[in-house]
């Protein structure tokens, strides 16, 4: 039963919005913004991954597969609503996307996991006005990956991981210029084609310190890899109507050769807390080299590339797991906060992007499964220098649904 609705609710959200991610003007720059590649679970946590347990899946640390003992199928969707501000204006744009689709199924000592999430978003438009001329932007797409991850328990305190992913994507960016006065534009698009393979390693170790309480300790390494590019450029002669859209008037293919881009590597320490089934808290602290994206991306006079810091912190606590009689002391409460150091600078302008979550999980009846919902709140940028601030707000609903394979059954 749990497969069918899994697969029916795959099909009807991932339709009409997969690939609809973001409206930051920030995804302007590489490949788009990197979105957060684990469940919602853990973005309710604030983002942290230290933790793993035995009915649900960890799409941040393949060494959590190993403490599953269900089959679970994973499912999230998330509503953004983004205001866009600058030092005289202001708008607002919301979005809708599928957050990912898993399925994780134990095996002994071992545990296993595949699926598809958004790696990239890229989806903005922006205009400069420099003396006469006029000059609008516009970008769309981004990237996904398949991935398959395997977890082994080498022993009941510590396990390990790994994972690899096929990504695979486009992301498309047109640039239209008019001069004052002048009727007719040029216009500049480009396409990039993006293919490659990449992985992840994972450790995580649990050891009782005393009575009930366990300490957990969890590292998570994604290696550089390389993406191959398979660009294309059209160049147009565009005629502006009084509608504000264009019209080509005359249109040319250029050929561009194929090129490599950096997917920069990852390297993610965590540390916790947690008393099984009744709370947990941990903290993670992330450095990602995204200072090798300058070799990789287009060069802008005004851009700069540093290495990304993340702290991210965050739990969960349950009053009651065993109640029976009250079903709020068998809800799971989560809350956590995050602050990250993008690794980009905009007219000598650190963008940093901070967010604070708060969720809860609902058990649906007496099974293991459960519907997990909540909001974060967050900002990123800044309004100096002539750049945009957002302020958001996001609401995610995600659905944990569990089963047991090859049950032997007693009677049929």
């Amino acid at each position: 039963m749990f497969k069918k609705i899994f697969i029916v609710l795959a099909f009807a959200i991932s339709a009409p919005i997969w690939g609809q991610g973001t409206t930051s003007p920030y995804s302007f720059f590489g490949i788009g913004n990197l979105n957060f590649r684990g469940t919602v679970e853990n973005r309710l946590m604030g983002g942290v991954s230290t933790y793993s347990d035995s009915i649900h899946v960890n799409l941040l640390n393949p060494a959590g597969l190993a403490q599953l003992k269900l089959v679970n199928y994973s499912i999230a969707g998330s509503h953004k609503f983004n205001t866009l501000s600058t030092a005289t204006d202001s708008e607002r744009a919301t979005t809708t996307s599928l957050d990912y689709m898993a399925v994780a199924f134990p095996m002994g000592k071992f545990g296993g996991a595949f699926g598809l999430l958004p790696l990239t978003s890229s989806g903005y438009k922006l205009e400069n006005i420099d003396g006469q001329n006029t000059t609008q932007y516009t970008g769309s797409g981004g990237m996904n990956k398949v991935f398959f991850g395997l977890g082994y328990s080498i022993t009941p305190e510590l396990s390990i991981g790994a994972e690899g992913n096929y990504n695979f994507g486009k992301i498309s960016n047109n640039a239209v210029t008019f001069q004052e006065d002048i009727q007719l534009g040029t216009e500049e698009n480009n396409q990039s084609d993006l293919l490659g393979l990449s992985m992840n390693l994972g450790v995580q170790y649990k050891r009782l310190i005393t009575g009930k309480l366990q300490g957990l300790a969890s590292v998570a390494y994604t290696p550089e890899t390389k993406f191959v590019s398979e660009n294309a450029r059209q160049i147009a002669t565009v005629l502006l109507l009084p509608n504000g859209n264009t019209s080509p008037i005359d249109r040319r293919d250029i050929e561009l050769a194929n090129t490599d881009f950096v997917f920069p590597s990852q390297l993610t320490l965590g540390l916790g807390l947690v008393q099984e089934r009744k709370w947990s808290l941990s903290a993670e602290f992330s450095s990602q080299k995204t200072s090798n994206l300058a070799s990789s991306t287009v060069r802008l006079d005004n851009v700069s590339y540093d290495d990304a810091l993340k702290f991210r912190m965050g739990g969960f606590y349950i009053p009651d797991y065993n109640s029976f009689s009250n079903f709020l002391k068998r809800v799971v409460y989560r809350g956590g906060f995050r602050f990250e150091e993008t690794g980009i600078s905009v007219n000598g302008n650190a963008i940093s992007e901070f967010g604070m979550s708060f969720g809860l999980g609902l058990n649906l009846g007496r099974s293991f499964s459960n519907v997990n919902i909540g909001v974060e709140y967050g900002g990123r940028g800044t309004k100096n220098n002539g750049l945009v601030e957002e302020s958001f707000v996001n609401i995610f609903v995600g659905l944990s649904l569990n089963d047991k394979w090859f049950e032997k059954r007693l009677y049929d």
